[in-house]
């Protein structure tokens, strides 16, 4: 026994040590967002939290005092007019990280605008040697920020006024955003465990070890415990490539996800809803007589409320993928808002006591999130499961 438990505590300090590192550095960004203290911004952290759950055109990492540590990624913009455009999304920042125009487009919170001909003409008398002016205009003038809600008041309006000059109508966007990034960085990591998992395979090893004992456990209990009990013994196999591909990325997103400075893609609602759709379409075009006959022409039923359950059963059809879309979604994006509100609290009331107990409740919520995010990829794949295997059901008990 004493053996077994001097073994386990490199790996419950290791465990302990990743968790505080996800805390503090949560709380590291935090302080250089809310300026290291020296001010109180209206926002409170608020925006930094918004900005850790949104998309973006960069790869934002860490911000210490007012050095802004990112990764540029390709603004790729097809304009319907002049044809097809690349741009690096670090040429829409001046040196100070302050947004600034660049070949007829503007970054502005996130999404890309074409700018008008009349914002043109004004910009370029702007870029010759008002940029005091230029960032003004564009919201980002540090006077501001302590004049309350008349300079909050005088902020809007230049905002207003900005956008007058641009539009986000006239080009195809398809640019390699934050979430895009982070979306080839999974592909890749998943490509790169399991074709070495399917490699040892290939070579008839039998005894499982290495990152093969790791996962091996896993699918096998998708398969035996998620897809023969809901999809059937006999019907099960041809639906294990998309459960499996289903359960991992959504496992290794969600816990990429958790990691400090990465992207929160399993916390896109847009993302959350593609993988509902090919679930609910995998379960539509594989649906047998007896699901169709059920939904349409429900047995046992009297024949004056057969109307109403047909309602009632078309409607589930489409409640189905948007439950699957909004429970992924909430639980992520919640996840991660409720931490970084934890950790802001410190910096809002600008108390040392209350950011230190935050950060303590931050790493045990981090935690908690990374049960969230196995418990999640297991949910979704299960449900999708269920639904499959009531399509290819034939009704026969």
């Amino acid at each position: 026994m004493m053996k077994q438990s001097r073994t386990n505590i490199p790996n419950l300090l290791i465990i302990s040590f990743l968790a505080a590192i996800f805390g503090l550095a949560s709380s590291s960004n935090l302080w250089a967002a809310s300026g290291g203290g020296d001010e109180e911004k209206e926002g409170g952290g608020t925006d930094f939290i918004m900005h850790h759950i949104k998309d973006d055109y960069q790869w934002h990492i860490i911000t210490l005092g007012h050095t802004h540590v990112t990764i540029p990624l390709p603004v790729i913009v097809y304009d319907y007019e002049d044809g097809l455009k690349v741009f690096m999304s670090s040429d829409f920042y001046d040196e100070h990280h302050q947004p600034k125009p660049h070949g007829g487009y503007y970054i502005d919170h996130g999404k890309l605008y074409k700018l008008t001909e009349g914002y043109s003409a004004s910009s370029a008398h702007d870029n010759e040697g008002h940029e005091e002016d230029h960032h003004e205009e564009a919201g980002f003038h540090n006077e501001d920020a302590g004049h309350g809600e008349e300079g909050a008041h005088e902020q809007e309006e230049a905002h207003g006024n900005e956008h007058e000059g641009m539009t986000q109508s006239g080009f195809l966007d398809i640019s390699i955003t934050k979430n895009v990034a982070s979306l080839i960085i999974s592909m890749i990591l998943l490509f790169g465990v399991f074709f070495t998992v399917a490699k040892r395979y290939k070579k008839g090893i039998a005894a499982p070890k290495g990152i093969q004992s790791l996962f091996e456990p896993v699918i096998v209990f998708i398969r035996d415990d998620i897809a023969k009990v809901n999809i059937g013994e006999h019907k099960y196999e041809r639906f294990m490539p998309y459960l499996l591909t289903l359960f991992f990325f959504i496992l290794f997103n969600n816990l990429l996800g958790l990691t400090p400075g990465a992207a929160n893609l399993t916390g896109n609602i847009a993302v959350t809803m593609c993988l509902a759709l090919f679930t609910f379409f995998i379960t539509q075009f594989n649906g047998r007589k007896a699901y169709w006959m059920h939904i349409l022409w429900t047995p046992g039923v009297p024949l004056p409320i057969r109307p109403v359950i047909l309602v009632v059963e078309v409607i589930g059809i489409f409640t189905k993928p948007i439950s699957l879309t909004l429970r992924l979604f909430a639980s992520i994006t919640a996840g991660h808002i409720v931490v970084l509100s934890i950790v802001g609290l410190g910096f809002i009331l600008n108390s040392l006591v209350v950011g230190f107990v935050g950060t303590l409740f931050s790493v045990i919520i981090t935690l908690i999130e990374i049960l969230v995010a196995v418990i999640q990829a297991y949910v979704f794949t299960l449900f999708s499961s269920m639904y499959i295997g009531q399509a290819v059901d034939d009704g026969h008990h």
